[in-house]
């Protein structure tokens, strides 16, 4: 999987009860990846990896978290490129 591809997805769409909008493509993408990886077990029987969208930074943002404890381990893009990128798109 191409990280430098997921930065470009955008945000993804609001739900609600009553509507589930379309995915696009490489939201698709991402979630299968990311089932893929979990289902694997690629970091461990105890960690997890998630995915949101850092709306200040409008960048997704990937995490590998423990599920017992909900520390997170791991986070590309790390939360000071976050903060950094937050600045330079005006925020």
């Amino acid at each position: 999987m191409n990280i430098g591809s997921i930065q470009q997805i955008g945000p993804l769409p609001q739900t609600d009860a009553s509507t589930t909008p379309a995915l696009t493509a490489e939201q698709r993408t991402l979630i299968q990846a990311v089932k893929a990886v979990n289902a694997a077990q690629a970091f461990g029987e105890d960690n997890e990896v998630t995915y949101s969208v850092d709306r200040a930074a409008h960048v997704v943002v990937v995490k590998v978290v423990n599920k017992s404890t909900g520390n997170v381990i791991d986070q590309i893009p790390a939360e000071y490129v976050l903060r950094m990128a937050e600045k330079i798109n005006g925020g």
